[in-house]
């Protein structure tokens, strides 16, 4: 790869006189590009707006709808019913006004700079996989009669991957890290978070992270064959716990 003015430049590319500039992990540039983190606000907002229809709590409180409850993550309908896509579907639910508005903002923050990077792909595969490390980590290691929603899990993802990029983001390391930790604090310390869901989305998104980029110093570019190898065989990973969480799962009959 041959360094341009932003990004890099494909020596075939530049030989059959179509250059396309690349960022560093080999996505193509687009300097706007925040379409998939609009779409993953836009897809929490109608989730939010749906879960309200029918619940008690209308729009402040919408846990109590048939949809919030067919879509949160509860361990026993997943283990006994295989309704293994709660484990996605509750990445979207929120159970409150305030809750919907933190994790957005953050999302909106956090994640068009690392589309950017990244292109659509490799940040939904990252988003998605943080979100399935979350809820994949309450399922395996928390409370098997204790529902979850949330965005967040996702977010840590997107927290983690901040990170390990900083340097191809041109952030400030020591602002960021602060960040994190302050989360991290908020997180172990109010009642009613999911620390497990933060813990699990950040270590997942983080192992995404590294598939997609390699270890942050001395970098360099990896095959797309490698990075979406490296994906799949997380989301491998993933699939195996919960199923073996599944065949543990204890009996309430």
């Amino acid at each position: 790869m041959r360094p341009a003015a932003v990004g890099f430049q494909c020596p075939d590319d530049v030989r059959l006189g179509q250059v396309r500039q690349r960022t560093a992990v080999g996505a193509t540039l687009r300097e706007n590009s925040v379409i998939v983190t609009s779409g993953l606000i836009l897809a929490n907002m109608v989730a939010y707006l749906a879960s309200m229809q029918g619940a008690p709590g209308g729009l402040t409180n919408p846990t109590g709808s048939k949809f919030f409850r067919a879509w949160q993550e509860f361990p026993p309908a997943i283990a006994l019913n295989d309704e293994y896509y709660r484990l996605m579907t509750s990445a979207f639910l929120h159970v409150s006004l305030l809750h919907i508005t933190l994790n957005m903002v953050a999302l909106w923050f956090v994640g068009p700079p690392l589309e950017r990077l990244l292109g659509p792909a490799r940040f939904s595969a990252l988003y998605l996989l943080g979100a399935l490390g979350g809820s994949g980590a309450e399922y395996v290691f928390g409370d098997a009669l204790q529902s979850t929603v949330g965005a967040s899990g996702a977010i840590f993802g997107l927290f983690a991957a901040i990170l390990l990029f900083a340097r191809e983001l041109r952030v400030d390391l020591r602002q960021i890290t602060v960040t994190v930790v302050l989360n991290f604090i908020l997180t172990f310390t109010i009642p009613g978070i999911s620390v497990l869901g933060h813990v699990g989305g950040f270590v997942v998104g983080g192992a995404a992270a590294l598939a997609i980029g390699g270890l942050p110093r001395n970098r360099v570019r990896l095959s797309a064959t490698r990075q979406w190898g490296g994906l799949v065989l997380l989301l491998s990973v993933l699939v195996v716990t919960d199923l073996i969480r599944t065949a543990a799962f204890p009996s309430f009959g």
